[in-house]
């Protein structure tokens, strides 16, 4: 293997890579993502790694069952708040 890629560059691959058909995001778990990631880092956390990505806003991170969904940030659903859809039922904030 020639030169390893940088934690963004194997994060990018891997949501294209291992999303499903359909599916526009990979679950860290369900998809192998963590698994590759320790063994292509030699150990490193990929909790640690894909959080400072999310912060830089390279990725975007959804919380669901079982883990997160990791997304491209062109291809990441947009995410309304519970405040936000309690405040469109009660008529007070617009749709």
């Amino acid at each position: 293997m020639s030169e390893k890629m940088s934690h963004e560059e194997f994060v990018k691959k891997a949501i294209v890579s291992l999303r499903k058909e359909g599916y526009k995001g990979i679950h860290t778990i369900y998809s192998g993502f963590n698994e590759a990631f320790k063994k292509y880092f030699e150990g490193e956390n990929p909790i640690e790694a894909t959080k400072k990505l999310s912060e830089e806003g390279k990725i975007v991170i959804r919380p669901v069952k079982g883990g997160v969904m990791l997304y491209l940030p062109e291809d990441a659903p947009i995410q309304a708040t519970r405040g936000d859809d309690a405040l469109k039922k009660m008529g007070l904030q617009e749709r």
